[in-house]
């Protein structure tokens, strides 16, 4: 096995930070793997209940970013992030990679 650092960051679809976020993790990091999934409904700091109905076609929605790698390719990444990311939306933690 394998010890990686999971990470997961929460944003939204509204600011546009997604494909910003995105870019640096595969171009300039190119960590592991990235898995992007957009969420139905949720809510923050504000409250403000963010939801998909059937009839509209929300462009603001929760958005998680979560990805790994090695701990110590992660710990410069996490720097940078802090740089694009809002306190309090990036969590991680230890984990390990099943390998051959």
């Amino acid at each position: 096995m394998k010890q990686i650092t999971m990470v997961r960051v929460y944003l939204t679809e509204k600011k546009g930070e997604l494909k910003k976020l995105l870019n640096y993790l595969h171009d300039e990091s190119q960590v592991c793997g990235v898995t992007v999934e957009r969420g139905i409904s949720g809510f923050g700091p504000s409250g403000k209940i963010h939801t998909a109905h059937l009839v509209d076609l929300s462009l603001d929605l929760p958005v998680i970013i979560e990805f790994f790698d090695t701990p110590e390719k992660i710990i410069p990444i996490l720097s940078h992030l802090k740089t694009l990311v809002k306190p309090n939306h990036i969590v991680y933690w230890s984990a390990s990679l099943i390998d051959s």
